[in-house]
């Protein structure tokens, strides 16, 4: 069954993942525009550096300083410089995005992220809030959080994992069920996260969702379609019913949903793993680690987190079946990711 399943699998993974890597690349700026709004002021005074703030994200903290920081593709961020109640400086990150995409994007962000720091508060940073600005033209959203100074240095595996480990088996679905109560975005896109009791068919409900954002946004391509209805109709059964077959359960966990290498850094200071840029739902804790066969990873994609993970969460039953699973799961994140980045060389 596994490897009829697993021979199946192969060919829909040839027509939607194999050249992931190919074309897209992470950015290296960010592509958003600084929102056009009226600066605001602080204690009378001007606030320096170049991301104008507007007044609505200041209140009681003395501002010195909002500066243009990193890199992202949909939106723009930066780094708020601040003196707090104590006289000691704090430090905040601030993102913004523009219309309804970027509403979506940003309180999907800040739901993720205060549901991450309610199971695992050191392992994100710290979200205060989220919403509209008061005077931005066109309509623009913000989040903001504690901001943290990463290094480059690749995520220690055993902090990582034991750290992702933890959250998984501390998560509680507040439903009993699968998904969110909010369709979270993965990427500038929103995935299909309503309950859903039957973790089967909360899977098919993911993909379908993507498969049909990829038809919206990028037409149709090739026999794309035809693969997914049968990945549907003839390796979904063979692959995810026995997880809840012979007694067997499948535990909604809570996920990070968009854990690649780009939204993992280690706190220059203290050393200490963080996971951002989140897109959660409850899920089977598998599907997280799913992301990291992913090609455009070049960090995770190792062995030795899979292999550190598993060694500390175990393997879901039936074990055999693992591989079929990693793999299916990866194309439901190849799918979305399609429908992001304009299809191209994920779809090739």
């Amino acid at each position: 069954m596994a490897d009829l399943a697993l021979k199946n699998f192969t060919l829909t993974e040839k027509g939607i993942k194999e050249a992931v890597s190919e074309i897209w690349t992470p950015p290296t700026f960010s592509a958003g525009k600084v929102p056009q709004v009226i600066p605001g002021r602080s204690n009378n005074q001007d606030i320096e550096g170049d991301f104008p703030l507007d007044q609505f994200v200041i209140d009681r903290t003395q501002i010195l300083s909002s500066d243009r920081y990193g890199a992202s593709a949909w939106t723009v961020t930066a780094r708020i410089t601040t003196i707090d109640a104590d006289g000691e400086p704090k430090f905040y990150f601030l993102k913004c995005a523009e219309e309804d995409q970027g509403k979506a994007m940003l309180e999907g962000e800040f739901n993720s992220m205060c549901e991450l720091y309610k199971t695992a508060p050191k392992f994100v940073p710290k979200p205060y809030t989220w919403g509209k600005l008061n005077m931005s033209n066109p309509d623009t959203y913000f989040f903001l959080c504690d901001f943290i100074e990463m290094t480059n240095q690749n995520p220690d595996p055993d902090q990582l994992c034991t750290k992702l480990v933890e959250m998984h088996q501390a998560s509680v679905s507040p439903t009993g069920m699968f998904g969110f109560h909010f369709n979270t975005c993965q990427g500038n896109l929103a995935q299909q996260t309503s309950w859903n009791a039957s973790w089967v068919d909360y899977y098919v409900q993911l993909v379908r969702g993507a498969m049909r954002m990829n038809t919206e946004i990028n037409g149709k391509w090739k026999n794309l379609e035809q693969c997914v209805d049968r990945l549907i109709s003839d390796v979904v059964p063979q692959v995810l019913l026995p997880l809840e077959s012979e007694g067997r359960t499948v535990k909604p966990c809570l996920i990070h949903g968009d854990l690649w290498d780009g939204n993992i850094g280690t706190d220059f200071e203290t050393g200490e793993i963080y996971v951002f840029d989140a897109s959660v739902h409850y899920a089977h804790y598998e599907m997280e680690i799913a992301m990291w066969r992913g090609k455009f990873n070049k960090v995770v994609n190792s062995k030795v987190y899979l292999n550190n993970y598993l060694s500390r969460m175990g393997i879901s039953e039936p074990t055999e079946q693992f591989e079929d699973r990693n793999r299916m799961y990866s194309v439901y994140h190849t799918l979305h990711e399609a429908a992001c980045h304009n299809g191209s060389s994920f779809r090739e």
